[in-house]
């Protein structure tokens, strides 16, 4: 199958170097030029939990119209880069494009479906960890499932057969009628673990080590089940705390958070998207959200130390 994905950060580079190693042909695509330069001169190397090292031939390029039309593009890129990105993307498009993404946070569906069309778009959200170790190489750090669908909730012929092709990479991959439940379900899961790791610099596992931060976790999920039930979406208090503890117990001692390694990178986080999106319900809905707001604010607050210090100053 011809793949393009389109960032090649951590789970891009992940995701599509398995595909590639199945046989698939995929092409990586980012504005990092030095990654695209060092994967397309050394191979990308992804280094395991247990430290060890495998280099994978994969095409990189910063230019997507070098690569020409491809039968599913996958998105990885972070939120804010969603809709530049897609635009970039028109030339890897031909009528029978599927375009898939697999982002973290809500409301990146709504931004590609409207340069690419609706009826091109799979969403999906992937549970496994990666950490960029640097330019061309990353750290997969921890493996779970992957889960999509259509937006209408159709077992589609395509679905099957994008799942099929991640299966046979060794990516669990699961199509599901209920692809909103999933996407809500892992916001749960982001909302709960992104902001706390980034603001206390923590590590995956020592998240569940401390009895005053569970209770906090807690109380964020609490506000995102409410929110879901709210809307339709049939989320279980129980069932999510049981799952995101257990993924934070099983992930590596170094494993990294996405906005861990945003911070530390003095990079934009996706906060807008995870937490901003369940405020954002909130407020639609007359939910209280206080703990997510705080947690906004916190992280907002950190980001203006290092996007715009001299503001922070003042």
């Amino acid at each position: 199958m011809r793949i393009a994905v389109m960032g090649s950060g951590a789970m891009g580079s992940v995701i599509g170097g398995l595909l590639a190693k199945a046989g698939n042909d995929v092409t990586l695509i980012d504005v990092w030029r030095e990654a695209v330069d060092t994967i397309n001169s050394q191979g990308l190397r992804i280094e395991d939990q247990a430290g060890n090292l495998e280099t994978l031939r994969v095409r990189a390029t910063t230019n997507p119209a070098e690569v020409g039309p491809v039968e599913l593009v996958l998105v990885f890129v972070k939120c804010y880069h969603t809709e530049t990105a897609v635009r970039s993307a028109t030339p890897l498009l031909d009528p029978t494009t599927t375009v898939l993404s697999l982002q973290n946070g809500w409301g990146n569906g709504p931004r590609i479906a409207s340069i690419v069309g609706q009826e091109r778009l799979l969403l999906g959200v992937c549970y496994h960890s990666a950490t960029v170790a640097g330019p061309g190489h990353v750290q997969h750090v921890g493996s779970g499932s992957t889960f999509m669908g259509e937006l209408d909730g159709k077992m589609s012929e395509r679905l099957q057969r994008f799942a099929d092709t991640f299966n046979q990479a060794g990516i669990e991959a699961i199509p599901t009628s209920e692809v909103l439940k999933e996407i809500w379900s892992k916001l749960a899961l982001n909302v709960c673990t992104l902001p706390t790791s980034a603001l206390l610099r923590f590590f995956a596992p020592q998240l569940v080590q401390h009895s005053t931060l569970l209770e906090l976790m807690r109380a964020l999920l609490r506000e995102v089940v409410s929110i879901a039930q709210a809307q339709n979406i049939p989320l279980n208090f129980d069932e999510r705390w049981e799952v995101i503890t257990g993924l934070l117990k099983g992930r590596a001692p170094n494993a990294k958070s996405s906005m861990l390694q945003d911070v530390e990178s003095s990079r934009q986080t996706e906060i807008d998207v995870i937490t901003g999106a369940v405020v954002e319900a909130g407020r639609r809905l007359g939910i209280p959200t206080p703990y997510n707001n705080v947690m906004m604010w916190l992280v907002k607050s950190l980001e203006e130390t290092f996007l715009h210090p001299a503001a922070a100053a003042r």
